[in-house]
């Protein structure tokens, strides 16, 4: 019976050839690297990808892809697939340090908390090649001063580089979404382009930053930084959140994370 799609899980499957083929040149798998597919789906990246390394992981969490997918996979290469949710996943179990290789045309409904849940487990990962809504790779590859720059823009560019390849038409999937597509490589950074003293830190200032991002900084950083903390990192707190570039909000975090380290040694 042919399986159709499931709104619930942001199915859309890729079915464009020439897209595929584009894909997998973009990846350019190899024989004994350690690959690891977030939903499969009906197998269109799947099957050329397990043609070209032999064996590869799989995440799907629709149950009834799993049967169909394991048996086109059969005379083709090892295929391990676990029938989980990729939000889940521990992807540190599939790899040594640095050396997994995650590919996918993820769910366009959570690829943002997807891409937080991977840079948390970025130490693990040589590279990463999403399907994602064009949107979202414009927010990835933001530059400060735009609109498309945001919370995840610089959190996203504090652990990877980005790079967008090419876009994707609707018509290369069944059912055709209603928004634009496009590739992306992103590649973790072995050091951050400037580094945080305090990560955790650095996440919750860009969160509450951009949680009001109409605000000044004065205003939407109240209760972490004063304003004249805020001025004595060489930023103007009168300044809005999407102008400040990450190694701004990198100096911010490390005065909030100096404040706290103080107030824990009085």
């Amino acid at each position: 019976m042919k399986h159709r799609a499931r709104k619930r899980f942001g199915q859309n499957f890729l079915h464009d050839p020439v897209i595929v083929r584009r894909i997998i040149g973009a990846i350019d798998p190899k024989p004994g690297e350690r690959l690891v597919e977030i939903g499969p789906g009906q197998g269109a990246i799947t099957l050329p990808l397990l043609r070209a390394c032999g064996t590869l992981h799989v995440i799907e969490l629709d149950r009834d892809l799993v049967q169909p997918l394991a048996d086109k996979a059969r005379d083709i290469g090892q295929i391990v697939i676990h029938q989980q949710d990729a939000l889940r996943f521990d992807f540190s179990g599939l790899g040594n340090q640095g050396g997994l290789r995650v590919v996918g045309n993820l769910p366009y409904n959570i690829s943002t908390p997807l891409l937080f849940h991977l840079i948390d487990q970025s130490e693990y990962i040589q590279d990463m090649h999403f399907m994602l809504q064009k949107e979202v790779v414009d927010r990835l590859a933001a530059i400060p001063g735009g609109s498309d720059y945001g919370r995840l823009s610089v959190m996203i560019q504090y652990y990877c580089r980005v790079e967008p390849l090419f876009r994707v038409g609707p018509g290369a999937f069944r059912p055709a979404p209603k928004v634009e597509s496009a590739f992306v490589r992103l590649i973790p950074h072995a050091r951050p382009p400037v580094a945080a003293t305090d990560i955790a830190c650095l996440a919750m200032l860009v969160r509450q930053a951009f949680s009001q991002r109409r605000k000044t900084l004065r205003n939407s950083l109240k209760g972490l930084l004063t304003a004249d903390e805020i001025a004595h990192t060489g930023t103007d707190p009168a300044a809005r959140p999407e102008t400040i570039s990450l190694r701004q909000y990198v100096a911010l975090a490390d005065r909030l994370a100096a404040n706290r380290q103080h107030a824990v040694e009085e």
